[in-house]
């Protein structure tokens, strides 16, 4: 459905010029969304999925072996929009404290985007709510240093932005005029929980993904922050016992029509295109989820049985493979503060994991050698690339 402008025009001046800044009516739309069959049912396939999702918990021994590393592939991937390059495995040699192959700055971004889910995560583990002040406090740790940590990092914006263009005069779109920001997002806040709305969960998410890319409440990182904004919605509302959906490979995958819908939803007040998009991409990434951590089930379980044929120091170096399967990018000098076990036991455990094709050394040296699990790697990241 077609309902014209999803919001209102303001003119403002800023540095002399005219600007015409867009301001969104409040949430939820009007007229209501028109619930057609296939509607419902891709609405239902959704929540199926999300459901299938859900199970990793029941799959994997431990969940948190891959939140670890499926929240840092959200990070990279999330950060690459915004054009960033840092690859997964810079990140992961960041954390190891040794040099990524790429700028340091983006790496520290895509650090930052970890350390900002990981916080909005815990908050709400904690009962804290989501709102207005969490989303701030998120805002705050991704921008504590490095690009951006000069943008007022955790504050909503007090002066004017845009996007495409040079200046707000002439500009592709002008968000909310900053003196609006507050009111804005105080009613969104309002939105997220509305119980009376009448809509499940799902589309309340794809409501206020849009509704946040709207107002763009801060200086600097409103993209990551919104993509973030689903999953953590849908795990305080309790729809996801994990924060597993992460929507960026899908909104990179389909950049132009994810930028064209929003257009849409503001101008024309086609709210409908945009649900499908986004319905299609919970089904379409929930179910690489799965698939994923089924197939890192598989790897993990034949990978044992490999080792413990192996004879007697099995279990020494199942301790040490162990820890590469929560950190496929492993140091000899980690992999012992972790296991507590020698350097020496350690060191030979990884030349078992070597000689047995499981590992493999990515240096070349002798000294402060890096070690990847090179099949989890590939089975986490297959299909990333795509754009």
């Amino acid at each position: 459905m077609k309902r014209g402008l999803t919001g209102k025009y303001e003119i403002s001046t800023v540095d002399g010029e005219p600007v015409q800044a867009f301001i969104p009516f409040d949430l939820p739309p009007e007229p209501p969304i028109e619930f057609s069959g296939a509607r419902r049912r891709l609405i239902e396939r959704a929540t199926i999925s999300l459901g299938g999702l859900d199970s990793i918990a029941l799959l994997l021994p431990d969940p948190n072996l891959f939140l670890y590393s499926y929240v840092r592939r959200e990070a990279v991937l999330s950060s690459q929009i915004e054009g960033t390059q840092s690859s997964f495995s810079d990140l992961l040699l960041f954390e190891l404290q040794e040099a990524p192959g790429i700028p340091i700055d983006d790496v520290v971004e895509v650090s930052n985007y970890v350390a900002a889910m990981e916080y909005g995560i815990q908050r709400l583990k904690e009962g804290f709510p989501l709102c207005n002040r969490l989303i701030r406090e998120v805002h705050g740790k991704l921008l504590s240093k490095g690009r951006g940590s000069q943008r007022a990092p955790g504050e909503f914006r007090r002066s004017q932005n845009w996007i495409g263009g040079t200046r707000p005069g002439n500009a592709y779109f002008v968000p909310v005029p900053p003196d609006k920001v507050e009111t804005s997002m105080a009613s969104l806040e309002r939105f997220f929980h509305d119980e009376s709305a009448p809509y499940p969960v799902l589309l309340k998410a794809a409501f206020t993904h849009v509704q946040f890319e709207t107002i763009h409440p801060f200086l600097d990182g409103n993209g990551r922050v919104g993509r973030l904004l689903i999953a953590l919605l849908l795990h305080e509302t309790g729809i996801l016992s994990q924060p597993l959906l992460y929507l960026s490979l899908y909104f990179k995958q389909h950049r132009e029509m994810y930028y064209s819908l929003l257009d849409a939803v503001r101008t024309e007040g086609d709210w409908e295109s945009w649900i499908d998009f986004f319905l299609e991409g919970v089904v379409q990434t929930a179910g690489g989820a799965l698939k994923t951590a089924k197939r890192l089930v598989t790897l993990f379980n034949d990978d044992t049985a490999k080792i413990q044929k192996y004879g007697r120091n099995a279990s020494t170096t199942l301790r040490v493979f162990n820890i590469l399967c929560k950190r496929p990018l492993l140091t000899v000098n980690e992999a012992k503060r972790q296991t507590e076990l020698s350097f020496p036991a350690v060191n030979k455990a990884m030349e078992t994991l070597i000689k047995i094709d499981i590992v493999r050394e990515l240096t070349g040296g002798k000294r402060n050698r890096v070690f990847a699990y090179q099949k989890y790697l590939s089975t986490l990241l297959e299909g990333t690339e795509a754009e």
